[in-house]
């Protein structure tokens, strides 16, 4: 059975189709869009976060309906010193971005949907039914590429009421007085109500394997030295995020093929941090701004992003890899206490991606807290092969 076309299919419902979908809609209602998801409802399970100086205001004033918490300011604790950063921050669960975007799609959303096979104009769902479009993009999450030599940064959270007050003002992005347990590990803090919060035991590791019961009883263990008890958990989330230290732009994009992609699939987060909502938001932008939007001209746009983001990176990308080549994982902590003693406006301009040449040199003045000969090492290794072999 061959069903009528359609102008966009995005295939998966996660941050950055469903942004697309809902952006489209808003301002091109004229489009036949269909999103497709797997599971019963978009977004997974999951809190994206973002600095308000990640994005512009037009585009926190779009993105605002799917925003759950915010806050003015946020803290970092680390062993020599803490310290609390001015600047809004804010979160989106998934619950919220499930609720908004479902809402206003409408008939223009299937869940339960098994996607079998797709080309840049055409998916195949389970049980044989053929859907086209002008074009198909695939937001179906990051695949395994030859062409990018990878750290990883893998969590586990937990969101718990807690049996009293947590007593906490502001988000905690980053608490670094844990055992580092073999990377740089942090807990990550992001307060609901007076008695609910979210604990992410965070680890920047070589591998992207984890131990979920590990992280799970470091939750617990951490609960326990700040003197809360935890009365029930809410839920649970958990991932593993790219962190590039290396590759090759012109070949990753060659593996992708003539397909669409967007999100991790398009290489589109944050090289360090691993956030992807401000890459998703401009890219929704993007596409619904577009005049042509069949395959090959959607791809191309898409293609552009990328490429100006991974330009973009490069610094980024040479700081990563002092991070994780230069010195012992558990030393990795120090890099980032440095970082954050750093003036604040240069903070902010680190998580928004844009660095200008003071920010660079400023970073990277002074005796490094690893050691100079491997930091020159690493800085030279700038191709996945060189990396791979030296691991």
């Amino acid at each position: 059975m061959t069903t009528a076309p359609y102008d966009v299919i995005l295939a998966g419902g996660g941050l950055a189709n469903g942004l697309v979908a809902w952006r489209l809609l808003a301002l091109r209602p004229d489009l036949r869009i269909l999103l497709l998801e797997r599971d019963g409802r978009i977004g997974g399970n999951h809190t994206w976060s973002f600095h308000d100086s990640d994005l512009d205001a037009a585009q926190r004033a779009w993105i605002a309906p799917l925003v759950s918490h915010s806050w003015p300011r946020y803290d970092v604790a680390f062993p020599g010193f803490s310290r609390t950063l001015e600047g809004g921050y804010a979160s989106v669960a998934s619950d919220r971005f499930a609720d908004v975007i479902e809402r206003d799609l409408g008939p223009a959303l299937q869940v339960n949907a098994r996607i079998e096979a797709m080309t840049p104009t055409s998916v195949r769902l389970a049980g044989g039914s053929t859907l086209h479009a002008g074009a198909v993009i695939d937001g179906t999450g990051p695949a395994a590429s030859a062409e990018l030599a990878l750290g990883y940064q893998t969590f586990l959270g937990r969101e718990v009421r807690l049996a009293a007050p947590h007593g906490l003002a502001a988000p905690v992005i980053m608490d670094a007085r844990v055992a580092q347990q073999g990377g740089y590990r942090f807990v990550y803090l992001l307060p609901f109500g007076p008695d609910r919060v979210l604990i992410e035991d965070t680890h920047y590791v070589d591998g992207p394997g984890w131990d979920p019961d590990r992280l799970r009883d470091n939750i617990a263990d951490y609960a326990r030295s700040r003197g809360w008890r935890i009365a029930e958990v809410l839920r649970e989330e958990h991932g593993s995020l790219p962190i590039v230290l290396a590759g090759d732009f012109d070949r990753f994009w060659d593996e992708l093929g003539a397909q669409p992609c967007a999100g991790l699939r398009a290489g589109l987060f944050h090289p360090t941090t691993g956030y992807s909502l401000p890459h998703a938001v401009r890219l929704a932008d993007r596409i619904a701004a577009l005049p042509d939007l069949r395959a090959p001209a959607l791809r191309a746009a898409i293609r552009a992003e990328a490429g100006e983001a991974w330009r973009g990176q490069r610094f980024f990308r040479l700081l990563n890899r002092m991070l994780f080549l230069a010195g012992r994982p558990d030393d990795r902590w120090r890099v980032m206490q440095r970082f954050y003693r750093l003036p604040a406006p240069l903070i902010a301009r680190f998580y928004a991606g844009r660095l200008g040449l003071a920010d660079k040199a400023r970073l990277v003045a002074g005796k490094p807290p690893v050691p100079v000969r491997a930091a020159l090492a690493a800085a030279c290794q700038t191709h996945p092969r060189q990396i791979r072999k030296c691991e």
